[in-house]
């Protein structure tokens, strides 16, 4: 094993922002962090004064390292620094020092990337130190220009900024800032049970709630045989890659199709669409109870389909008292796909497999439902025995992120 070691200074972005209770959110980013980098030999995780400090073996990739610690929610940026040490020596010794590291710095980087010119920007965490920020920035550049013939500095468009940061016992010299998704430590906001169907939507809605901390678990329903077993791994494939980020999440299976062809054989066929809808709340409200989720989390988008009118959404939630998170429904389609594509769901979830929502789909579905004749058309049903049995024929499987 390499004795070298790599440092990686993680920037904790909203969570910085918790008064009393930031250090047990930082707590939770640093077990995140540590649970993510797990799979790695020889890691150090430590926290220290608003920031967090990851080294790995000089061995391990930089890119895979800030790509995995880029992932966790909580995280604003990560940067692979050197870090030097500065715990003996006056200010003199210890700017030569920075100063030395900040020389190699370049010369490594005019190597690799033909750099030519260059920005030096220091802060002074440790206002103990006897020179001021602007100072050190300038003491540093100077040595930068001596050591590095063929590098200019340039103010305002330089080809590198290169951030010196002087804390109590160490300095550390980088250049890069990869950005994460910021958010709140996985955990620190309860559980939410997703409606997770095969499109473009949900996936992005339980990012979005895992973002903020909850962790997630999710019911799909499907009308098998009438959709296929293709359906239902790309089902799978995208909890995959949302599990990516929010840990593992179980799925629970439920066939629809005896509740859809009960609703078909009874009931007008421009109500078939929320009538299924609130079929589709009460079950995972049943699921989200027996797991201990305290809320339902679906991709609804308002004025996107018929059952996503605002008046269709009234009739929905009336079917069930748990409260309904729709953290896109304000969203551009445009913005959502995107978002699809940044996480990595957009490619899977437009593969042309059906969902139970295209199968008794009415030529002419009602936009404006009344509750009043909702509940008038769900009289002709036993809805309790059919949800019962819906329940009870549930099927569970636990999906664990991509590697």
């Amino acid at each position: 094993m390499s004795d070298k070691r790599n440092t990686y200074i993680v920037r904790c972005g909203e969570v910085a922002l918790k008064g009393m209770n930031k250090p047990y959110f930082e707590r939770m980013l640093v077990d995140r962090i540590r649970k993510i980098m797990k799979k790695f030999q020889d890691i150090e995780v430590r926290r220290e004064e608003g920031l967090i400090f990851v080294k790995t073996p000089d061995s391990l990739n930089k890119d895979i390292v800030t790509g995995e610690i880029s992932r966790v929610f909580g995280v604003a940026s990560i940067s692979p620094a050197v870090e030097i040490d500065i715990s003996e020596g006056d200010a003199e010794e210890i700017l030569d020092k920075i100063g030395q590291e900040a020389v190699s710095y370049m010369l490594g980087l005019i190597k690799e990337k033909g750099i030519q010119t260059f920005k030096v920007d220091a802060k002074r965490a440790n206002k103990a130190f006897p020179i001021e920020s602007p100072q050190i920035g300038r003491i540093i550049g100077a040595k930068i220009l001596i050591g590095c013939k063929v590098l200019k500095v340039d103010v305002h468009k330089p080809d590198c900024k290169l951030f010196i940061s002087v804390r109590r016992e160490k300095a550390y010299v980088f250049e890069q800032k990869v950005s994460g998704f910021g958010g709140l430590p996985l955990g620190t906001n309860g559980k939410g049970m997703v409606l997770l169907s095969g499109g473009i939507d949900s996936p992005v809605a339980a990012f979005m709630m895992a973002k903020r901390g909850m962790m997630i678990e999710a019911v799909h329903f499907h009308s098998y045989p009438y959709t296929s077993e293709r359906a239902w791994d790309k089902v799978q494939d995208l909890a995959r890659i949302v599990a990516g980020y929010c840990g593992r999440i179980r799925i629970h299976s439920i066939n629809l199709l005896p509740i859809q062809e009960e609703i078909v054989q009874n009931c007008p066929e421009e109500e078939i669409t929320i009538l299924v809808r609130r079929f589709m709340m009460r079950l995972a409200e049943l699921v989200a109870k027996d797991t201990g989720s305290l809320m339902l989390i679906t991709g609804e988008n308002i004025g996107q389909v018929a059952s996503q009118t605002a008046e269709a959404l009234v009739v929905t939630d009336a079917s069930v008292q748990m409260p309904v998170m729709r953290p896109l429904i304000a969203m551009d389609k445009v913005d959502i796909m995107d978002l699809a594509k940044q996480i990595g769901t957009y490619d899977t979830s437009i593969l042309p497999y059906e969902d139970c929502c295209t199968v008794f789909l009415p030529k002419h579905p009602s936009t404006k439902p009344k509750l009043n004749q909702i509940l008038e058309s769900e009289s002709h049903l036993n809805v309790e025995e059919l949800i019962r049995a819906a329940f009870e024929s549930r099927e569970s499987v636990m999906i664990y992120g991509k590697e």
